[in-house]
């Protein structure tokens, strides 16, 4: 077993030192900017080295780790095993199809199983990786608050060191581009349904169409929403089941923010072969293992979360379901408001899981005015209710 090392001091030489302790050939260590001259220049002793060596363990800087580089490794036949520190760093190494970066400080054993799976083939065990869970954030009308939980929870399960989708699904009123400050003409899930309709759309295309937001071990992946009333047409249903199948090998959990309306009476209006502008919401919905149906805290918001269930009851009858009632405060129901509401859901709604997100206006504030999800391990309310919800998934 042989390999190249390529990367600035003084990782090279402890990586060289690492492999060579555990029986590695090390044909050559070379600086970033040697491998990276070595592309314009056939007669480099780089060359020479590359074809002697069974891989290349290099630093996934964003100099180092670029096409031309790449190609240069391919057609030396040797294969890159790749090392990060730093978010950026892992998420390039995945946008370029390659394995999984290994911790920049991993150790020469470490190393070396890498090298093994990539010379030798596959470890079998790689197949049993359990797929990632999705999870929809749905609510009637009245603004109950979907995108904030959606944003919320996503960022509290990436802050638990679990790897996160957050997928924009909604086709009547997109927001999480804004709320994140986040480009608008970016390609995000739109695109992604698109690639489905080819077979093309795998991890590494994800993570080129999302954007990473910055939240714990592994940046949350945002996959935007439309930016134009009129592309609605793009999440068609059988696009948006193919996106979240995929993305549930790419994610430990995938966060799905959709829009109120569920009806399918569009059929009165268009021809039947059309799609249908709720389509994308009731394909999640069906594509769900658990639901969070978020009701305004007040009476006419419980009224409409009621209605709202039994719909569920009829798109997703095999879904896990929470209901969670959002902004909760005594004022619009008086004394114990928090009983009269569990009362009140066990009369219309048996039954049902509920949770209670307090108000929480200033964190909310402070997450508008920051472009950033409510997520804070110092404060009380909103968002430790919020983690105590979202350790349960």
């Amino acid at each position: 077993m042989s390999a190249l090392v390529a990367a600035g001091e003084p990782h090279g030489s402890r990586i060289a030192s690492a492999l060579a302790e555990v029986g590695v050939e090390v044909t050559s260590l070379v600086r970033p900017d040697e491998l990276i001259a070595a592309v314009s220049d056939a007669s480099s002793p780089v060359w020479q080295a590359l074809r002697e060596a069974d891989s290349v363990v290099l630093h996934a800087t964003r100099a180092v780790l670029a096409p031309e580089i790449i190609a240069m490794c391919d057609r030396s036949g040797a294969r890159i095993i790749a090392l990060a520190d730093r978010a950026a760093e892992r998420r390039a190494v995945a946008a370029f199809g390659l394995p999984a970066a290994l911790p920049l400080d991993a150790d020469g054993t470490e190393i070396l199983a890498a090298i093994e799976t990539r010379v030798l083939g596959p470890d079998e065990r790689a197949d049993e990786r359990p797929r990632g869970s999705v999870t929809v954030v749905w609510g009637p009308n009245g603004a109950p608050g979907r995108t904030t939980v959606a944003l919320a929870l996503a960022a509290s399960l990436a802050a638990g060191g679990s790897r996160v989708a957050l997928v924009d699904a909604d086709t009547h009123a997109p927001s999480i581009a804004q709320r994140l400050d986040l480009p608008e003409e970016a390609p995000g899930f739109p695109a992604a349904c698109r690639q489905t309709d080819y077979g093309v759309l795998d991890g590494p295309e994800l993570t080129r169409l999302s954007a990473p937001v910055d939240i714990g071990e592994h940046p949350l992946e945002v996959l935007t929403g439309i930016n134009r009333p009129t592309r609605w047409p793009e999440l068609s249903a059988g696009r948006v089941a193919a996106a979240l199948d995929v993305a549930r090998d790419w994610s430990d959990h995938v966060v799905v923010d959709i829009g109120a309306p569920l009806e399918t009476d569009e059929e009165i209006v268009s021809d039947i072969g059309a799609p249908r502008r709720n389509q994308a919401a009731l394909a999640a919905l069906t594509a769900a293992d658990t639901i969070l149906a978020i009701a305004a805290a007040d009476p006419v918001g419980i009224a409409r979360i009621v209605r709202g269930l039994a719909r569920l009851d009829e798109v997703a009858p095999a879904a896990e379901r929470r209901v969670v009632v959002n902004r909760m405060r005594q004022a619009p129901f008086g004394i114990d408001a928090t009983q009269q509401v569990r009362r009140a859901l066990d009369q219309y709604a048996p039954g049902e899981e509920t949770w209670f997100l307090p108000d929480d206006q200033r964190a909310a504030d402070d997450a508008l005015r920051r472009a950033a999800p409510i997520l804070s391990r110092r404060r009380a309310g909103f968002s430790h209710a919020l983690g105590a919800l979202a350790a349960t998934l």
